[in-house]
């Protein structure tokens, strides 16, 4: 063992450059092109990095950003500014938080570690970070605009400093409430769990925390005033908007068929105890949670959303499968002393997604990371300490050599076939699943305009305003005096016009008499009198958008 990881230095700064390589590496390119959230993230950070209003006008906001009317924890986008500003507003430095900060994640659970297990932390810590780094599922989040996993890096550098303030100088715990009331601003996921992992660390060393008043007073303090520009919209409807459009809870199906149910055993009593919808949500709610451990979204295929998944490997690699069940079993056998609190964090960081229609949901639950990891590199171990001292040997050949070597080779394939899917195979097989087209026509659309009076694009693909302001560096100040914006009763944010560009599902609606029109609009959907301009195709060869005029 001391043999395999002798030098930690040299291994860990090995561990460090590959995921940095692996976040960064094409990040401008791959994935192919950008969500209309990361453009959303892009542009506020240009917004605010030119007069400190965000693109709807609101001066440093601290609570929300209005965006679409998902009203957005802000936070990314202020760590954003920078990044455009020496990048300029382009696909690499919009990523460029969740790529840098998804690399230092990789650090910071080595430091964990080593704080976690005391007696055997250097490999365990090493083990750890090298199955993050990498992971299919931390790569794929940290090379895109995902403030998951910016929050993420947050919740687990909070853990991080909570047992280093415990375990060496108290005063890092004022950094580790900073840390977590962080993460509150950056992901709605982060809302629930920071809060409860901070209280069952503070339970679990209550009694040697208070003999440290002056800094627990001052935690105290410091986090209220860190949370306190938030507070009062946490409690308000627009924050609870996104949770109402997306959780099992709202399906009003549920109540009408638990009802029926009731009807057809005549009103019975034991049919209301037995149909109530109270046991069917929890019924339903056990089911979306327990989604999150299935083999198929973990080790074979990973999340059914190709945003998150290459789909043709887990979240996890599945050569890490009985490993990560052997580390689960056998680290409650050593008793190490925080097994306890992994496993909680485990649980806690699912139970938020699985009141979502959609699961699983490899995004929403970021923030169990890296507990997995954890229990697959102590698995690991005990794997390489129980084969290493195996004597037999057949044929001269040492039987653990032979072992180590099988396995290695088949933990290589794995790893290289997932490499090889994502950085060759995986632009070209779903860049429509990143919303490609838009760059290259709105760049078509800027360079026909003076030809025209009007222009009209399609939101067939989603929010094509955005991409619009993102891609011509529209100046904010003329967004705001020129657009002609529609905000819904629940909420939402439709922005219609913007200067002579229109933006609407059915662009041949929109006519003009002795108006010069330019449509943009998809393929299918193309009048029979078109006159063809320019066609826009995705990587793999399939038309996606259309330039026209009639």
């Amino acid at each position: 063992m001391k043999r395999i990881f002798g030098n930690k230095t040299v291994l860990l700064g090995f561990i460090i450059v590959l995921a940095s390589f692996l976040r960064f590496y094409n990040l401008g390119v791959n994935p192919p092109s950008l969500t209309w959230d990361e453009v959303a993230w892009g542009y506020n950070a240009y917004s605010l990095g030119i007069d400190g209003k965000d693109e709807h006008g609101r001066f440093l906001p601290l609570n929300y950003l209005e965006s679409f009317g998902d009203f957005k924890p802000p936070l990314y986008a202020y760590l954003d500014v920078i990044p455009v500003k020496i990048f300029g507003l382009n696909e690499f430095a919009v990523r460029f938080p969740s790529a840098i900060l998804g690399s230092l994640t990789v650090l910071i659970t080595y430091l964990l570690v080593n704080r976690i297990f005391k007696k055997h932390e250097e490999p365990l810590a090493l083990l750890s970070a090298f199955f993050l780094a990498i992971s299919p599922w931390h790569i794929n989040l940290s090379r895109a605009a995902f403030e998951a996993n910016v929050s993420s890096f947050f919740i687990v550098c909070g853990v991080w400093l909570f047992l280093k303030s415990v375990q060496e100088k108290m005063w890092f715990l004022p950094l580790s409430v900073a840390s977590f009331v962080i993460s509150i601003y950056i992901f709605n996921t982060a809302r629930i769990v920071a809060p409860i992992l901070l209280l069952i660390l503070f339970l679990i060393h209550v009694k040697q925390i208070l003999r440290y008043k002056t800094q627990l007073f001052v935690s105290v303090i410091f986090g209220i005033i860190l949370i306190l520009p938030i507070v009062r919209f946490l409690f308000s409807p627009q924050a609870g908007l996104r949770f109402k459009e997306v959780n099992i809870f709202s399906d009003i199906g549920v109540i009408n068929l638990t009802n029926q149910e009731i009807k057809n055993d005549n009103n019975a009593w034991w049919s209301k105890i037995l149909h109530n919808r109270r046991f069917v949500y929890a019924t339903e709610y056990l089911k979306h949670y327990f989604d999150h451990f299935k083999p198929k979204f973990l080790f074979i295929s990973g999340d059914g959303n190709p945003k998150f998944s290459t789909q043709d490997v887990g979240s996890l690699y599945l050569w890490e499968l009985p490993f990560f069940i052997t580390g689960v079993l056998f680290i409650f056998r050593w008793k190490a002393p925080y097994r306890w609190f992994i496993l909680l964090w485990m649980i806690i960081g699912v139970a938020p997604a699985a009141t979502a229609r959609e699961t699983p949901h490899a995004l929403r639950i970021e923030a169990v990371l890296p507990t997995f990891q954890i229990f697959t590199a102590y698995g690991v171990f005990m794997f390489i300490n129980t084969i290493s001292n195996i004597k037999y040997k057949i044929a001269n050949i040492q039987i653990k050599y032979l072992i180590f070597t099988l396995c290695f080779l088949f933990l290589i394939f794995n790893i290289l076939y997932y490499l090889h899917g994502y950085y060759v195979h995986y632009p070209r097989e779903y860049s429509g699943e990143w919303q490609y087209g838009y760059k290259e026509s709105i760049a078509f659309v800027k360079e026909q305009e003076q030809n025209f009076d009007e222009i009209k694009i399609t939101t067939e693909l989603g929010r094509p305003y955005i991409y619009y302001l993102f891609y011509t560096k529209t100046d904010p100040e003329k967004f705001r005096k020129t657009a002609k914006i529609e905000r819904e009763v629940f909420g939402f944010v439709n922005v219609e016009k913007v200067g002579k560009y229109s933006f609407a599902k059915d662009v041949n609606s929109i006519t003009g008499k002795n108006k010069k029109i330019l449509y943009v609009d998809i393929k299918n959907k193309l009048p029979d009198n078109a006159i063809i301009l320019k066609t826009f195709y995705l990587l793999n060869g399939e038309p996606v958008l259309v330039a026209y005029t009639l």
